[in-house]
């Protein structure tokens, strides 16, 4: 049997052309899944930006409303002191939501059955509306240490009256635990008298009826249980907080309980935002996470439209990028072109004005020692002629930030949180006639609880001072120190009565542990001329 040539080939070319339609079909489809990914997003977009437009027309509206109902809560009762009774379902008003309010029925379905599960349940201020800036402090209970009284003297110190009565700071409680609020804001208004009275701070807490169930949540991003938990509780308290603040000022600012702030800071912000040529969507003041974020007001019902929509999914930090994405990039070009375009919506302040001063998480058995390097770069410390000295502590220096640099007025000086009996001392090479010690110029310093002491040099009186006890009207140490000083605020400052005589060390002795780092960033020894 003979084939003739070319017999073959129609087969051979059949076999051929099955591979190569497959291939065909596979790239069409993909090339749908792109077209139909794209197509969401861009929806998406859209979406968001008409969102945007809807509700910069509703801002000035729902200000004034806003406005009148704190003017009738104003005459109706006395805001300045809170109880469990003193509620907003008191006031008998309207409970009518504003229009982008209403949104939260879609992503928290449970509160169609609680209709003043948006509202605080306790209002503890002024209700002060009107303001330049509003600052908004979330705070939950932690195992360990609370830090939110230091925050707010860091916060507070050396503030303006002018300053003072065109700002608000809200301290959001984001527990449902009536007795630990109410510990929380009598603490709060101990510490505080004249700026809860003045309408400076005010507390807030929301009812449990906020929350949705927690106890189900889908694990994503790798994370256990607790944790999704916990940064979903924390999407939800922050939209919370960031809605009540919306109609009290042109400004918000995103804070932690677990902050200090740079002398200052208010001015630096206000002078950042007026030099700003372009539209911004967010200023950024320190690099860590969602501490020191400035908003315009009139953009936090989009930016928490947002944050709801995706509550469960991811932290905060990493949806306020998303939205950014959402608003500006192009899915048709490259991630570097989208980062530059986020850019113009988002920009960094150097140096950072926060410091993220807290080791204990609020995420039960989470040890954090983030600290913003920015924040360290202005000239916070101030340089002084000290005599030279030995220096010394039991504390665990953090990184560069060492004792000697700033003795030497170098650097300032860092370190881990202290406990009782940790200590910073100087000893002088050559004894001399010491005026006075402190560090009078900063208000970031912290050391609490802590006691200024000299060491006199003369032998025989320091074995006086052991077997007395005392003198100069000083009290004694068991090791012959005298207690000349301590640590109020922060800052420090001793005299030292010229009859002890010359001083041979100066010591600072920490009698309590500290919930926050210490830090120092001026040391000043006056030597008498005499």
């Amino acid at each position: 049997m003979r084939l003739r040539p070319g017999a073959l080939l129609p087969a051979l070319c059949l076999g051929a052309a099955v591979p190569l339609l497959w291939y065909a079909a596979w790239q069409r489809s993909r090339g749908n899944e792109l077209d139909m990914y794209q197509s969401q997003f861009l929806e998406l977009r859209q979406r968001l930006l008409y969102a945007e437009k809807e509700n910069k027309k509703r801002s000035h509206e729902l200000s004034s409303a806003l406005d009148e109902i704190k003017h009738v809560v104003a005459k109706r009762m006395n805001l300045t002191n809170h109880t469990d009774d003193t509620k907003w379902k008191m006031l008998n008003l309207t409970r009518k939501l504003p229009m982008h309010l209403t949104n939260m029925y879609y992503y928290l379905p449970h509160l169609r059955e609680y209709e003043d599960a948006i509202f605080p349940d306790i209002i503890f201020g002024r209700q002060r509306t009107g303001v330049s800036l509003v600052m908004g402090i979330p705070t939950v209970k932690r195992e360990k240490q609370d830090y939110l009284i230091n925050t707010l003297h860091s916060l507070l110190y050396e503030l303006s009256e002018e300053q003072k009565n065109d700002c608000v700071i809200i301290i959001f409680v984001a527990e449902v635990n009536a007795q630990y609020v109410n510990r929380v804001a009598e603490s709060v208004k101990t510490s505080f008298p004249t700026e809860i009275q003045s309408g400076v701070l005010e507390v807030i807490s929301p009812p449990a009826s906020y929350y949705p169930d927690l106890s189900n949540l889908k694990k994503t991003l790798g994370d256990s249980e607790d944790r999704v938990r916990w940064r979903t509780k924390q999407n939800l308290d922050y939209s919370f907080l960031m809605l009540y603040a919306q109609p009290k000022g042109t400004f918000y600012l995103q804070l932690e309980d677990d902050i200090i702030a740079k002398p200052g800071y208010i001015q630096s912000i206000k002078d950042f935002a007026a030099k700003q040529s372009q539209e911004w969507m967010i200023l950024e003041f320190s690099q860590l996470g969602f501490i020191g974020k400035l908003f315009k007001s009139e953009d936090l019902p989009l930016i928490v439209d947002f944050f709801l929509m995706f509550y469960k999914d991811k932290p905060i930090d990493w949806l306020m990028d998303h939205l950014l994405w959402v608003k500006v990039c192009n899915p048709e070009k490259d991630a570097i072109h989208c980062e530059k375009e986020k850019a113009k919506l988002r920009i960094r302040a150097k140096p950072s004005l926060f410091q993220h001063v807290g080791i204990y998480s609020s995420l039960a058995g989470k040890i954090q020692n983030l600290k913003d390097k920015d924040f360290g770069q202005s000239v916070l410390h101030k340089a002084h002629n000290n005599p030279p000295a030995k220096v010394d502590t039991s504390l665990r220096i953090y990184q560069q930030y060492t004792l000697e640099k700033v003795y030497k007025g170098k650097d300032w000086f860092w370190a881990s949180a202290p406990v009782a009996g940790d200590y910073i001392s100087f000893t002088f090479l050559n004894p001399l006639k010491v005026e006075k010690s402190g560090n009078m110029e900063h208000p970031g310093d912290k050391l609490f609880n802590t006691t200024v002491e000299v060491l006199p040099a003369d032998e025989m009186l320091r074995k006086e001072l052991v077997d007395n006890g005392g003198k100069f009207n000083y009290p004694a140490t068991k090791d012959g120190y005298l207690k000349i000083g301590a640590f109020e605020n922060g800052i420090a400052e001793g005299s030292v009565d010229q009859s002890i005589g010359k001083i041979q060390a100066i010591r600072l002795l920490v009698n309590s542990d500290s919930p926050v780092w210490a830090i120092i960033s001026e040391v000043l020894i006056k030597a008498s001329e005499n």
